[in-house]
């Protein structure tokens, strides 16, 4: 194996429930909830875990996502957009904790 990510794992996210089968009942009950048509359609909650995929940098949920996306009728276009935007986010988040080290450094400053 070159990198510890193997899709093939993906696959495998149920075997989660062995150990606590309840736990595992309860989660996919309210994961399956969460992904309903509701004020959003399917396809916008498909774009927006698309974009908290890549900024969490789940590889496994990105595959996912990228896939739901496509089935709920997103394109390309629509998906690389989704990216950029968690992008933005993820870049500007970085930013303004430099906010932090600005005001430690002047509290350090001799």
């Amino acid at each position: 194996m070159d990198s510890y990510y193997n899709p093939e794992d993906l696959g495998k996210f149920a075997t989660m429930g062995e150990f606590a089968p309840e736990l595992w009942e309860k989660f996919m009950a309210y994961y399956g909830a969460v992904f309903e048509a509701g004020a959003l359609t399917k396809r916008e909650k498909a774009l927006i875990a698309l974009a908290v995929a890549h900024a969490v940098q789940c590889p496994y949920c990105i595959d996912a996502y990228t896939q739901s996306c496509l089935e709920n009728g997103a394109n390309e276009e629509q998906m690389t957009e989704a990216v950029h935007v968690a992008c933005a986010l993820r870049g500007g988040a970085s930013l303004v904790h430099g906010v932090q080290m600005k005001n430690t450094a002047k509290g350090l400053s001799l």
